[in-house]
C-alpha cells in the first residue's frame, strides 16, 4: 500500500479532496439505505455499504490506471472511443429498462458482474475529450462553420440525439456542456451564435410539441411534462407530483443550522431515491446547514484545483481537456444541490462520489484521473514535445 501511494502523480490536492469526499460517503449513503431495505425491501445495509465500498474501490483502480497514462494518449484512444461509444448509446436504446413502470433505456447490463452500465456517462467524457482534440487542433488556424460540421458538430449531434429519447436531462446537460466548451476553447463566436440559435429554436419547437402533442414522443416525455409543470407550477401540481420536491424541502428545513446528527434522519424513509439523487437532502438533514455548505466547499475547492491544473497545462490540448472532462463533474454535482433546495427541476443527477450509484461513480473516477493526468508535472515534457510518429494512434489522430 505503501508503494502504491508512493507512485501517485498529478496534484495531491484534487487526490485528498477526492478522497475525502469518498471517505464522507460512506455515512449517509449508510444511513439512506435504510430506504432501500426497510422500504423497498431490497438486501441489507451492511450488503448496500459494501456494494458501494467495492465501487469506490474500483472507481480508484480506474483514477490510478488512468492518471499514469501520458495526456497526448487521449487524441489517439478517442478516436477508437467515439465511434465504440455511439454504437453502445444506440444499442442502450434497444435494452428495455423501466423506471415506476416508465420506459427509460438508459442502462446496459454488463455481464457476470450483477451492475447496469449507464452509457451516457461515459459519453459525455468521450465527448468532451474529442471537442478538446478538435479545438486544439484548429486554435491556430481560421475555420469556416461547415469545415467544423462534420469534424466536431455531427458527433455532438450524435450523442446528444441517441441520450435524448430515454435521458431529457442528460441529453440537455451534454450539449450545454459541448457549447460551454466551444467557447471556452475559442470556436468562433460568430458560428456559436448560430448553433446557439438554431438550438434554442429546436428547444422551442420540442417544449410546444411536448406540452401539445405528449403521445408523439417516447414514453418518457409524460414525464418530462410532469416535471417541468410542477417546477413551475407547484400549486397545481397533484400530490404524487410533488412528493417528492415537498419530502427534500421537509429534510432540508429539519436538519436545521447543525442537522440532527449522523444516521438521525426521519425523511430518509419516506424521500424516494433518498439514497442517490437526493442524498443532498438527507445530508443537510443529518449535517444541517453547515454541513451542507462544507460539502459544497469541497466542490468548490476541486473546481479551483481543476482550473489551477489547467492553467498551468503546457498544451492548448491538455488544457481544453481538463477543463473538458473536469467542470461536467462539479456541474453535476452543483445541479443535484439546486434540484434538492427547488431551484431546477427534478433531472435524476446524481451527487459525484457521494450517492449510491453504479458506474456513474467509475465513470466520474476515469473523468479524475484524466485531470490527474494531466497535472502529472513528469509529463509535461512529453506533453510539449512532438509526438512520435511511430505511434499509429497519434498518426491517425493527426490525420484527422
Amino acid at each position: 500500500m505503501l508503494a502504491l501511494l508512493k507512485n501517485l502523480r498529478g496534484d495531491k490536492a484534487i487526490w485528498a479532496i477526492v478522497a475525502l469526499l469518498a471517505l464522507f460517503s460512506f455515512l449517509p449513503v449508510y444511513s439512506a439505505s435504510t430506504n432501500l431495505v426497510y422500504v423497498k425491501d431490497s438486501g441489507t445495509t451492511i450488503s448496500h455499504l459494501i456494494k458501494h465500498g467495492v465501487l469506490l474501490f474500483l472507481g480508484f483502480m480506474i483514477v490510478y490506471a488512468v492518471h499514469r497514462i501520458p495526456t497526448h494518449y487521449f487524441k489517439g484512444l478517442v478516436l477508437i472511443a467515439m465511434p465504440i461509444i455511439l454504437v453502445l448509446l444506440g444499442y442502450t436504446l434497444t435494452v428495455e429498462t423501466n423506471i415506476g413502470g416508465v420506459s427509460a433505456n438508459r442502462w446496459i447490463p454488463i455481464p457476470f458482474v450483477g451492475v447496469k452500465f449507464q452509457t451516457s456517462t461515459l459519453a459525455t467524457v468521450v465527448l468532451m475529450i474529442w471537442i478538446a482534440r478538435y479545438l486544439s487542433k484548429i486554435r491556430e488556424t481560421e475555420i469556416t462553420f461547415t469545415e467544423s460540421i462534420l469534424p466536431l458538430w455531427l458527433p455532438v449531434c450524435l450523442v446528444v440525439g441517441l441520450i435524448l429519447p430515454a435521458n431529457f436531462s442528460t441529453a440537455a446537460i451534454v450539449g450545454f456542456l459541448a457549447l460551454l466548451m466551444c467557447f471556452l476553447g475559442g470556436y468562433p463566436l460568430k458560428y456559436l451564435f448560430v448553433i446557439t440559435g438554431t438550438g434554442i429554436v429546436m428547444a422551442s419547437m420540442f417544449l410546444f410539441v411536448l406540452f401539445n402533442a405528449t403521445e408523439a414522443l417516447p414514453d418518457r416525455a409524460g414525464t418530462w411534462k410532469t416535471r417541468i409543470e410542477t417546477f413551475m407550477h407547484p400549486e397545481d401540481a397533484s400530490a404524487d407530483a410533488t412528493r417528492q420536491a415537498n419530502d427534500a424541502k421537509m429534510a432540508v428545513a429539519q436538519g436545521g443550522l447543525f442537522g440532527k446528527g449522523a444516521g438521525k434522519s426521519v425523511m430518509k424513509n419516506s424521500l424516494s431515491q433518498s439514497e442517490s439523487d437526493f442524498i443532498f437532502a438527507i445530508i443537510i438533514e443529518e449535517y444541517g446547514l453547515i454541513g451542507g455548505l462544507g460539502l459544497l466547499f469541497f466542490y468548490l475547492l476541486l473546481l479551483f484545483r481543476i482550473v489551477v491544473v489547467a492553467n498551468s497545462a503546457k498544451t492548448v490540448f491538455a488544457k481544453l481537456l481538463v477543463i473538458g472532462v473536469g467542470l461536467p463533474i462539479v456541474f453535476q454535482a452543483f445541479i443535484n444541490m439546486a434540484v434538492v433546495v427547488q431551484l431546477f427541476p427534478t433531472t435524476g443527477q446524481p451527487l459525484p462520489l457521494i450517492s449510491m450509484g453504479g458506474t456513474s461513480i467509475w465513470m466520474t473516477c476515469l473523468a479524475i484521473g484524466i485531470v490527474l493526468s494531466a497535472s502529472d508535472k513528469k509529463q509535461e515534457e512529453i506533453m510539449s514535445s512532438e509526438i512520435d510518429d511511430t505511434n499509429p494512434l497519434e498518426v491517425l489522430s493527426g490525420q484527422l
